[in-house]
């Protein structure tokens, strides 16, 4: 069983109630993140493309920054293509299997953007968010890391735990 079919069938045993809706704030980052921490990358492979200013990690894609994690099948690196900036990274584009960890919430979906200096990430494609025990899915979301706060977009559903503060 996959990670995120045994989270969906977890937090739907919990019970609760369910919310159906187009749009949810929520929060997201119980840590603080300093986007200006060094991000370390490892893969099986990488292609550099000196001429668009990019970088291709292909193969068990591990990204960590701070207290922040990121895996995916593949990675694309965007640098600053700023005279004065260069070497550094303006966003970093993840595709298949994508899992984001902060602290203890977790992240699953299709495709990850995340813009550096925004301190923003968008995830989509059958976006699944954990929060301890409970989960909330969609097909859109929105993490601005600065605020700690997220917006789920795309036929939103979630199960609420009883006496849960989320």
């Amino acid at each position: 069983m996959s990670f995120r079919v045994a989270l969906a069938a977890m937090a739907l045993a919990c019970g609760a109630s369910v919310a159906l809706s187009q749009g949810a704030e929520i929060a997201f980052g119980t840590l603080a993140h300093d986007q200006s921490q060094p991000v370390e990358v490892t893969a099986d492979r990488l292609t550099v493309d000196q001429t668009d200013g990019t970088a291709i990690f292909s193969g068990g894609v591990l990204v960590g920054q701070g207290e922040m994690r990121l895996s995916a099948d593949e990675v694309l690196v965007v640098y600053d293509t700023e005279a004065e900036a260069s070497g550094r990274i303006a966003r970093m584009e993840a595709q298949g299997k994508v899992v984001l960890a902060l602290g203890d919430e977790a992240a699953e979906a299709e495709r990850a953007v995340y813009t550096i200096d925004a301190g923003t990430i968008v995830m989509t494609g059958s976006v699944l968010l954990t929060q301890g025990q409970s989960a909330i899915s969609g097909e859109r979301l929105v993490v601005n890391l600065d605020r700690g706060t997220g917006t789920m977009e795309g036929r939103v559903r979630t199960v609420l735990q009883p006496g849960s503060p989320r």
